[in-house]
């Protein structure tokens, strides 16, 4: 019985191994999708978003909105295609640590509350993004590979 269960076992997590790209790919889609969409409101609003920034103290809030909106929308499309992730995951990242800073904690008391924000969880995914790659299935693997760079992945 004990064989029959480690047999069982080896072949799931086999499996699970050999399906790993899968998980970076369904990351970056599902996330890339949520800051395209969120840049693509913040573009065609940016006068609102604007006025958003300058409540918040933000210095220059239309130049600041407009950076931060195209900083979204860019970026998600990037995280999607799995293109030049690393990179734009640097800005993707200092525009939530501003969030988080400037923003989210005048209404933050205490670390669980930072821990529990929306923010430092996108911050999480991007740091991990920035760390990680893109992963297999992404036009970076792709690029890396014409230009025959190795990669680890």
């Amino acid at each position: 019985m004990r064989t029959f269960l480690a047999v069982q076992a080896s072949r799931l997590l086999d499996l699970l191994h050999a399906g790993r790209w899968l998980g970076p790919l369904v990351m970056r889609l599902g996330f890339g999708y949520f800051w395209l969409e969120t840049g693509i409101a913040k573009v065609q609003h940016v006068d609102g978003f604007a006025e958003r920034f300058a409540s918040w103290n933000i210095p220059f809030p239309l130049l600041s909105a407009t950076v931060s909106a195209w900083t979204d929308l860019i970026g998600g499309a990037l995280l999607m295609l799995g293109l030049c992730t690393r990179l734009v995951s640097v800005p993707m990242l200092i525009n939530m640590i501003v969030a988080l800073t400037v923003v989210v904690s005048r209404d933050i008391s205490g670390l669980d509350e930072y821990v529990e924000s929306s923010e430092f969880t996108y911050i999480l995914i991007l740091f991990w993004l920035l760390m990680a790659g893109p992963g297999k299935a992404s036009l970076d693997t792709l690029l890396a590979r014409w230009l025959g760079i190795r990669t680890r992945d």
